[in-house]
């Protein structure tokens, strides 16, 4: 009877923790991996006006892991380059980039800190960062899809 009621509490107790780790997943998603562009939009105020795929051959892709942020930006029969490397935070609903390098023509539309702050809207395999203007309003977003 012991070996019994023991067994039984090894099971719950295996069983209890194996559906704890999915749960907590679920609940909260981590933006750390690899992701790809599938579109952008245009906002005026809370309401997307366009939606903007990438062309054939066209790809754009992040990275985060430990604390740093990478992405990259091939678009075909063009000879500009589009990268940059630096950390980020994110939180539920805040992405903040500070990038440290970045292509010369990146570097031609940043900001003078180099740091963008963004809306967050993150799950298990997808996640859109919003740009905001000075008064928190919706601006345009990139919306990418987790590929690892």
């Amino acid at each position: 009877m012991k070996k019994l009621l023991g067994l039984a509490l090894l099971m719950l107790l295996l069983i209890s923790a194996t559906g704890t780790k999915s749960v907590d997943t679920e609940l909260h998603p981590s933006i750390e991996g690899t992701w790809e562009l599938v579109s952008r939009y245009n906002y005026d105020g809370e309401n997307v006006t366009d939606t903007l795929t990438p062309v054939k051959g066209y790809n754009q892709i992040k990275m985060f892991y430990n604390g740093k942020v990478m992405w990259t930006r091939y678009t075909p029969n063009k000879t500009v380059e589009w990268f940059g490397y630096g950390s980020y935070e994110a939180t539920d609903h805040t992405l903040v980039e500070k990038l440290e390098y970045m292509s010369a023509s990146m570097r031609k539309i940043a900001n003078e800190d180099m740091q963008w702050r963004m809306e967050l809207l993150l799950d298990n395999n997808s996640f859109t960062q919003i740009s905001l203007d000075e008064d928190g309003g919706r601006i345009a977003s990139e919306n990418y899809h987790r590929i690892d």
